[in-house]
């Protein structure tokens, strides 16, 4: 992705309009504006699925996570700009495949990919993202990276990407054998979701030439960030709504998706309340009352009260990993970014 290299330091370090929670800077508009200029000289097929894939902005997390990594060991968000969108790229190739295999037809709220374009044409756009991923990461080396930290992040960004895989294998691994175990759920998110957390946190730092200290803090930052806001997801679909959360709050029913709200509710369910679950998770409840049949057992039980209490201890977690960090702005941002993960309400 050409184009990192044309933001001055001044440009990207001076103060950014923070947020509606006050939290974190707003670098969305910076990685959007990268986003699109990776795609804005190709005029083909490929490029206008991409275009639409990257269209519909998510929370950036990810991005920012490592711009806010990178600035809290001493390195210049500038530098590592391309990288951080690149982040963004492999984020939403996992979507567009995530969509296909479990059949989500509505995305950031707008068509899944694969309902727009074919399933087939959305495969391969989630192909080039992930390729894309890794020439933004080379993009940095024209702002002055050195090539052996942009070779130590690369091989972090792609074992987290392994890491994923797996991660997604021992999800419908657990969802064919209805697996109710909460250590091996934690397991799987561990994988699934907060590896790219934990990558896009040490990426960050290894650009900008952290030591290995504060690169293990990181990634323990990240690791415990990612298991946090995985946990509150799990969430969503029955505090929020469709049009907030941005996809239907029955995939996870209809998926037999086993959350750890879900696992902890068959835990703590009578009879009666087991089989509710059950039932729905089997599709004999229509789909129009399942998430609210399901939520009713899951506020009796109090397990989407126990996945949050999780989710903040995970939270607190990842705040204390940052300890060894120096003082900084940037160290203060992650920490409320942090809390902001768990207190979403999308």
């Amino acid at each position: 992705m050409a184009g990192g290299q044309h933001y001055a330091d001044a440009a990207v370090d001076a103060p950014q309009p923070e947020d509606r929670n006050g939290v974190v800077r707003d670098y969305s508009v910076l990685v959007q504006a990268e986003l699109a200029r990776g795609w804005a000289r190709e005029d083909d097929g490929l490029a206008a699925m991409a275009r639409y894939a990257l269209s519909a902005p998510g929370k950036m997390f990810r991005p920012v996570l490592l711009l806010e990594s990178a600035q809290a060991v001493g390195g210049s968000a500038g530098d590592v700009l391309p990288a951080a969108a690149g982040t963004e790229c492999g984020h939403v190739a996992s979507l567009i495949h995530d969509d296909i295999i479990d059949g989500d037809e509505l995305r950031r709220g707008q068509p899944a990919v694969y309902r727009r374009y074919g399933t087939d044409n959305a495969i391969v756009t989630g192909d080039a993202l992930i390729f894309q991923l890794f020439l933004c990461l080379a993009e940095c080396r024209h702002n002055g990276v050195p090539g052996e930290r942009v070779a130590a992040a690369l091989e972090v960004v792609a074992a987290a990407g392994v890491e994923l895989c797996r991660g997604q294998v021992l999800e419908a691994e657990m969802t064919s054998a209805f697996v109710l175990d909460i250590d091996a759920y934690l397991a799987m998110i561990s994988m699934k979701t907060a590896a790219l957390f934990q990558g896009a946190c040490e990426c960050g730092a290894i650009l900008a030439g952290a030591p290995p200290e504060w690169v293990r803090a990181l990634g323990e930052y990240g690791r415990a960030m990612g298991v946090a806001f995985q946990v509150r997801d799990d969430t969503l679909g029955y505090v929020g709504d469709d049009a907030v959360v941005g996809k239907p709050a029955s995939s996870d029913i209809r998926n037999r998706r086993l959350t750890f709200p879900l696992i902890h509710a068959f835990e703590h369910a009578d009879a009666a309340g087991v089989a509710v679950l059950t039932a729905a998770l089997d599709g004999g409840v229509p789909a129009e009352r399942a998430v609210d049949a399901v939520g009713e057992v899951l506020r009796r039980t109090g397990s989407i009260e126990a996945a949050e209490r999780f989710a903040h201890e995970h939270a607190g977690k990842a705040r204390d990993a940052l300890s060894v960090l120096p003082p900084s702005p940037s160290r203060e941002r992650l920490e409320g970014f942090a809390l902001r993960a768990v207190n979403r309400v999308h």
